[in-house]
């Protein structure tokens, strides 16, 4: 994420310096942190494909505390293993806690956008002890999406959990909003529904998620826009994880573009966080040395 750091870099005027990352053939990782005797750094790394990832932000931590830096904040964009906050099943583990704390053991603040936290109000309540910031992408897209969407767009999210998300981009933007509904028949069969979708007739339509990872749930989002007859259909998310497989699965289903930040490195992440990310490190005071 070097282009992310330089980015950031110059939105909080501190300079970016690459931690060294270097994999043995047994994989095992030997991270070197820049020795620049600070008294904080901003440690970024989003935490897509996590299980690889992990191990080598700990060891950062630790190098960088080693090397005479106070306090360490991480900046992940995208924060992993949120999903999972109870056990649904016995013996499951509870990876929200577990990752949270581990986090909390290693960082001295934690910064995030659009975490999925279904059961929680906050982040501090995952990440307990530490400051903790969840963000949201919200300024940054619409940001984007005001120097060329059509005013006509109806933007469209795709269950009951995005509404708030979806309104808090359609009301600077003065756009219309639908959003789906899942509708069970019996305990297996589910059905997707969009109360209203008769809207999208002749109009460009705009689906609104946090994540795109699969594609399914916009696919099926998709169809019933485009039998609605919506004009022409588009995606924006605050995270994109989806495979090029799944990327051309949705191409196919009649979403032209997908667009998202870039939260994680990937082709459709084309809207900055750099401001977002700033602003909040700024605010929370860890631009300052105590």
């Amino acid at each position: 994420m070097l282009a992310q750091a330089e980015a950031l870099g110059r939105r909080c005027a501190v300079p970016v310096h690459p931690v060294g990352v270097r994999q043995f053939p047994d994989g095992e990782s030997l991270i070197t942190a820049p020795a620049h005797g600070a008294h904080t750094a901003l440690l970024l790394r989003s935490l897509d494909d996590p299980n690889a990832k992990l191990v080598e932000l700990l060891l950062a931590s630790a190098a960088l505390r080693d090397g005479g830096v106070r306090r360490v904040i991480l900046i992940a964009p995208y924060l992993a293993y949120m999903r999972q906050d109870m056990a649904f099943h016995p013996g499951e583990a509870v990876s929200q806690q577990v990752i949270g704390g581990l986090l909390a053991q290693w960082f001295d603040g934690v910064v995030t956008v659009d975490p999925h936290l279904h059961r929680i109000e906050r982040l501090d309540q995952a990440i307990p002890g530490i400051p903790a910031l969840a963000l949201s992408a919200a300024p940054a897209l619409v940001a984007a999406l005001a120097e060329e969407l059509d005013p006509a767009t109806v933007l469209v999210g795709p269950d009951s959990e995005s509404r708030p998300w979806v309104e808090s981009i359609a009301a600077p933007l003065g756009l219309h909003v639908l959003v789906g509904e899942k509708v069970r028949h019996g305990d297996r069969a589910v059905t997707l529904e969009i109360p209203g979708i008769s809207a999208v007739r002749d109009r460009p339509a705009l689906l609104v998620d946090d994540v795109i990872s699969s594609g399914t749930t916009l696919i099926a989002c998709a169809d019933l826009l485009r039998a609605a007859g919506a004009s022409g259909i588009e995606a924006v998310a605050t995270h994109a994880l989806a495979s090029p497989a799944d990327m051309a699965r949705m191409g196919a289903a009649g979403i032209s573009r997908i667009r998202a930040t870039d939260a994680t490195t990937h082709p459709a992440a084309t809207i900055p966080l750099a401001r977002v990310l700033a602003d909040a490190i700024r605010a929370a005071g860890w631009l300052e040395t105590p």
